[in-house]
Formats: structure tokens, sequence, C-alpha cells
């Protein structure tokens, strides 16, 4: 499965008050998933593609 990125918050969103968690803090979080879970699936991938050219 193959999940859309992540979008940053729009500039009205955040109201720059030191919320906990700030939006940009919660984007953050779901930005370095995201690029972890692309990461897995690159990795998947590139092994899937070594088996499959072994057994060739």
């Amino acid at each position: 499965m193959n999940r859309e990125r992540p979008t940053p918050p729009g500039e009205y969103e955040c109201c720059e008050s030191a919320c906990s968690p700030c939006v940009w803090d919660t984007y953050y979080e779901d930005l370095h998933a995201w690029n972890a879970e692309q990461k897995a699936l690159k990795e998947a991938q590139e092994q899937q593609t070594d088996k499959s050219e072994a057994d060739a």
C-alpha cells in the first residue's frame, strides 16, 4: 500500500502560539513516518527484484 505524502499545513493553520502539539509537529511526525514507509517499500522492491534476477 502506498499512501500519499503528507501535505504541509497551510499558513492559516498555525496560530504561532506554541501549541503542543503544533500542526507542524504533527506534519513532521507524519512526514517522518511516510519517509520510513517509502524507504521500506523501496528496499522490499529491491529485494524482490534481486530475488527475481537470482531465480532467472
